[in-house]
C-alpha cells in the first residue's frame, strides 16, 4: 500500500481525504458502513495495475474527511456534490464508478443526478430502488419489517451524540468493527435497547478476508473519528428521500454491473430477490448487462473475496472501453458463482 498517494481536496465545503493509485482512465471507488477507502485496498492495486488511475475517498464524516456537525449535512445530495467537486478539482471530466453499501446508495444518487459524469458503474450490494410516490419513506417500511430493534432504526436516534453513541462508547472500537464486518448476513442485525451493542459477544473468529491489521487500521480512525458522521447517513435516509421528489420516475442510463452475496441481508429482505431476478430491477435500470450472484458471500464481498470482485470490475469496464458496440444492452446476463444465464425473465426458475 506504500504507492497509495494520499491528498487533501477542498470540495462542497469540506476539506475530502482521498488515496489514488496508478494513470489513465478514472475509477471512482465509494465505500459503505462501517469502512474507509482502505475497503478498496485490493482492488486499488489490481486496478491500476491494469492501466487504471484510482481514486477512493474518504465519504464526509469518515476517516480524515471533514465532519460537519449537522446531521442535516449528510444527504445524498450533499455528498454527490461533494464528489463533483472532487472531480473538478482533479480534472477528471467522467469516471467509471464503483459503490458498495452505502456507497453504493450514493452511486445510484450520482448517476441519477449526474449521468453526464459517469461512464459506467459497478455496484455492490444495494441494488437501485426508484422512488415510488405510493409508497411511505425507508425508515417506516423497515420498522414495519424489523421494529424498532432493527440497527438502522436504532441509529436513527438523536445525535449530538446520542444514545447510540453512548452504547458504542462502551464497546472497544475493535469489537464493534469485528461486531459489523461479521453481520450483515441473512438474518436481520437487531440490537434491544436493554442489551445494546456492548451486550453482543465479540465474534469468535475474524471476519471473511479481514486480517488483525485490516481491523487495526479501521479502529484507529474510528477511535480518532468517532462514529457520529457514519451515523449520520442513517439519519438522513428519510430526507434523502424527500429531497429527491423531483427525480421520480427517472431511470439509472449508464452501463451497470450489479454485485450482490447470497448471504447478504439486502438479498433476504422481503421482495428484493424477486425485483433483482424478476424484471423489476432491469425495468428501474434499462441499461443493466450483467448482475453476478457470489454464493456463500455476505455482505462485504469486495473484501471477503478480492480478486474475484476486483475481475468482475475489470471485466466490464475493459469490456465497455474497448467495445465499438452500441453499449446499451436489451438483455441482462446473470451469474451464479460463474455459471451464466441468458434472459433475466427466467432467473426465477433457478
Amino acid at each position: 500500500m506504500d504507492k497509495v498517494e494520499h491528498i487533501t481536496v477542498a470540495t462542497n465545503g469540506i476539506n475530502m481525504h482521498v488515496a489514488s493509485i496508478g494513470t489513465g482512465p478514472a475509477i471512482l471507488f465509494l465505500h459503505g458502513f462501517p469502512e474507509l477507502w482502505y475497503s478498496w485496498r485490493h482492488q486499488l492495486l489490481h486496478l491500476s495495475s491494469h492501466g487504471y488511475r484510482c481514486v477512493a475517498p474518504d465519504l464526509r464524516g469518515y476517516g480524515d474527511t471533514d465532519a460537519p456537525e449537522s446531521a442535516g449535512q449528510y444527504t445524498g445530495l450533499h455528498v454527490v456534490g461533494d464528489l463533483i467537486g472532487l472531480l473538478e478539482s482533479s480534472g477528471i471530466d467522467r469516471v467509471f464508478l464503483v459503490g458498495h453499501d452505502w456507497g453504493a446508495m450514493i452511486a445510484w444518487y450520482l448517476c441519477l443526478l449526474r449521468p453526464d459524469k459517469v461512464r459506467a458503474l459497478v455496484n455492490l450490494n444495494v441494488p437501485f430502488m426508484a422512488r415510488d410516490p405510493k409508497t411511505i419513506n425507508p425508515m417506516e417500511v423497515l420498522r414495519s419489517m424489523y421494529g424498532e430493534d432493527y440497527y438502522a432504526c436504532r441509529f436513527q436516534e438523536p445525535a449530538g451524540p446520542g444514545e447510540i453513541e453512548e452504547d458504542f462508547a462502551q464497546v472497544a472500537t475493535a469489537k464493534m468493527l469485528r461486531i459489523f464486518f461479521s453481520s450483515f448476513g441473512p438474518n436481520p442485525l437487531t440490537v434491544p435497547k436493554e442489551i445494546g451493542f456492548r451486550g453482543i459477544p465479540d465474534p469468535p473468529c475474524l471476519p471473511l478476508g479481514f486480517s488483525d491489521e485490516d481491523i487495526s487500521s479501521y479502529a484507529n480512525k474510528f477511535i480518532r473519528k468517532g462514529f457520529t458522521g457514519a451515523l449520520n447517513f442513517y439519519r438522513t435516509i428519510n430526507q434523502t428521500w424527500d429531497l429527491m421528489a423531483p427525480w421520480i420516475g427517472v431511470r439509472i442510463q449508464v452501463p451497470v454491473k450489479f454485485i450482490i452475496g447470497d448471504q447478504d441481508i439486502n438479498y433476504h429482505l422481503p421482495g428484493l430477490k424477486e425485483y433483482i431476478l424478476n424484471g423489476g430491477f432491469k425495468k428501474d435500470v434499462p441499461r443493466l448487462e450483467e448482475v453476478v450472484v457470489m454464493g456463500g458471500v455476505a455482505h462485504f464481498p469486495n473484501q471477503a473475496r478480492p480478486e474475484e470482485v476486483s475481475e468482475h470490475i475489470f471485466d466490464f469496464f475493459k469490456k465497455l472501453q474497448f467495445s465499438t458496440n452500441n453499449p446499451k444492452a436489451n438483455s441482462t446476463t446473470t451469474s451464479f458463482d460463474g455459471n451464466r444465464v441468458s434472459d433475466l425473465a427466467h432467473l426465477h426458475a433457478l
